[in-house]
């Protein structure tokens, strides 16, 4: 079956199947979503409105059965950052589009008012039917009767109750391999412009036959081989490796003894009690309670740096706790017990809530008085504000930037509306670069300067040192470029130090396409879709101004290291100047 891109129309509620255009025939993942959304959607558009669309695209390799190339694209105008926005997502729901040979679905137009809608995706394209029936439940119960009702086979994609309310924190959730809504493209607000559409879940079942056409067998069997020898041998990704033995948690004691994990709304880089909330201890607690360790987000995953949290008891399991989302929902709101930031994960799963930026908000509200730091409890009273859709909610419920404003905080860590995530800019830079001069607004996947600035992968650069431009952009430049392919970010530990790591990723990228990019041709691919995107930011009224960091953070000292964000303007323009 040929490739095909499947277009949804909400305002008269018809599914068209079209030939991909020459022009994306080589794109897939962020590169296809932000090229379609560039090609498609008015820069000036309301992302709540009618011109405005959301894209999903799998990546390139994804459902090739390729290590770890289980990735998926979502990409809009973002509600939170009035720019471009791709958020991408590990699961199964990935690789059950990729292999009915969908190339990208187009969601556009709207439908009408307090209506909502179920598309269900076959072998001859789709049909939208009625889905008002799960309104104003919980994502959990929702995915668990769509496959009571439509079989336990099938995976999907859905918008919760935040996305109800066009809130700009509202992800998308999906699938992961037990079924349950712990999945996310969590950043951006795409939740909200999927609802706004009238879209309230997508539903795939994985067809019989594969529909992924490898142009080139033997070029795709060398370079998996290449990749999955990469991936087993290099001390980050392998079994029994640090990803693997203690998820990406394994994270907090590490940044909380450099000093750059936030803590208390950016008021400090460490915490003693932070152990309490570490990889170490999680996994030490899932031992106990019959979670699962070392799990996968999709069926291709060989790293399995993911997990399932559950209470005491066993029951109730989570899906995973992720460095983010204990560090959001935890350290940085002063609070250091994994119960109850599990539950708050478990809240924001349930709502349809980036967990990045809901942590971030309540941390605001701390500092603006509407709860204490530490005060568990009162902060999963909040997350019912949201789900009862309270006034009170729905400040929350937009995120770090709205909610600093109507609580008249100071200290809010944003850029371009959207919070940053757990690494504090002022004592590791080359990450506050990428915060301040991605497309995306503070996104540490991007660029993750912490690579090389903490963990010693692809080179060792000082945090400290202001100079890290250069580093920031080719981070940058290979990160869209992963993100375009379906591989897993996790990839480019090995990658960065292993050079037949690199060969395969190309090398399977080639054997899909029938193309012969090079090794050298990665960088300039992601440097295109970064220009897209930035294209579209610039019509969209974003300038230079807006690749700054908060200003506080250029003035308050960050105990340990007592530092401030120092890299000078110029510096964070060079990223992107000829």
């Amino acid at each position: 079956m040929a490739q095909r891109i499947l277009r949804v129309d909400m305002d008269d509620l018809k599914v068209k199947e079209e030939k991909v255009p020459d022009k994306y025939k080589n794109l897939g993942g962020r590169a296809l979503t932000s090229q379609i959304v560039a090609d498609e959607v008015p820069p000036r558009a309301h992302p709540l409105g009618p011109k405005n669309k959301l894209v999903f695209a799998p990546g390139i390799v994804t459902g090739t059965g390729s290590p770890n190339s289980g990735r998926l694209s979502a990409g809009g105008k973002s509600p939170l950052t009035g720019g471009i926005k791709e958020s991408n997502a590990g699961t199964p729901f990935a690789r059950g589009i990729a292999r009915k040979g969908i190339k990208a679905i187009i969601v556009e137009g709207k439908a009408e008012k307090d209506k909502y809608y179920l598309l269900k995706l076959d072998e001859s394209g789709g049909e939208l039917v009625d889905a008002r029936e799960w309104l104003g439940k919980g994502l959990y119960q929702a995915f668990q009767e769509l496959h009571e009702e439509f079989g336990e086979n099938i995976e999907i994609a859905g918008a919760g109750i935040a996305a109800e309310m066009g809130a700009s924190n509202a992800g998308i959730a999906y699938t992961d391999p037990e079924g349950m809504s712990s999945r996310y493209s969590g950043r951006g607000g795409l939740g909200a412009v999927m609802a706004s559409r009238g879209l309230k879940f997508v539903m795939a079942e994985e067809p019989e036959d594969n529909n992924v056409e490898i142009k080139d067998e033997e070029t795709f069997k060398e370079g998996k081989k290449k990749l999955a020898k990469a991936l087993a041998e290099h001390d980050v990704t392998k079994k029994d490796g640090a990803l693997y033995t203690y998820g990406t948690s394994v994270l907090v004691n590490i940044i909380n003894e450099s000093g750059g994990l936030p803590q208390r709304n950016f008021s400090t880089g460490s915490d003693d009690m932070s152990a309490e909330v570490s990889g170490e201890k999680k996994a030490e607690e899932i031992k106990k309670r019959g979670g699962v360790e070392s799990h996968k987000c999709s069926p291709s995953c060989i790293i399995k740096c993911s997990e399932i949290w559950t209470k005491e008891d066993g029951e109730d399991p989570v899906g995973v706790l992720e460095y983010e989302s204990v560090w959001a929902l935890g350290p940085n709101c002063g609070i250091y017990d994994l119960d109850t930031i599990g539950e708050l994960n478990r809240a924001c799963n349930d709502l349809g809530l980036d967990t990045i930026e809901m942590g971030n908000t309540i941390a605001v509200a701390m500092e603006g008085g509407l709860l204490d730091f530490g005060d568990g409890e009162r902060a999963l009273e909040l997350m019912d504000e949201i789900r009862d859709k309270t006034s009170l909610g729905r400040i929350l419920a937009n995120g770090t930037e709205f909610t600093g404003k109507a609580f008249g905080v100071d200290r809010i860590p944003t850029v371009k509306g959207q919070a940053m995530p757990a690494y504090d800019p002022r004592p590791i830079k080359g990450i506050g670069v990428t915060y301040a001069t991605t497309p995306m607004g503070a996104d540490h996947t991007a660029g993750y300067a912490i690579a090389p600035e903490i963990m010693g992968v692809g080179g060792k650069a000082d945090p400290f040192d202001t100079k890290k431009g250069e580093l920031s952009k080719g981070l940058q430049q290979a990160t869209a470029a992963i993100d375009s392919s379906g591989y897993c970010l996790f990839i480019a530990f090995a990658i960065m130090d292993i050079d037949e790591g690199m060969e395969g990723v190309v090398d399977t990228v080639n054997g899909v396409l029938g193309t012969d990019f090079s090794v050298e041709d990665v960088m300039q691919f992601g440097q295109q879709v970064l220009e897209t995107e930035r294209e579209f930011n610039k019509k969209a009224g974003f300038s230079k101004e807006d690749d700054r960091l908060p200003e506080f953070m250029k003035e308050e000292k960050l105990p340990p290291h007592d530092v401030v964000f120092d890299v000078p303007d110029e510096e964070l323009d060079s990223v992107w100047e000829d």
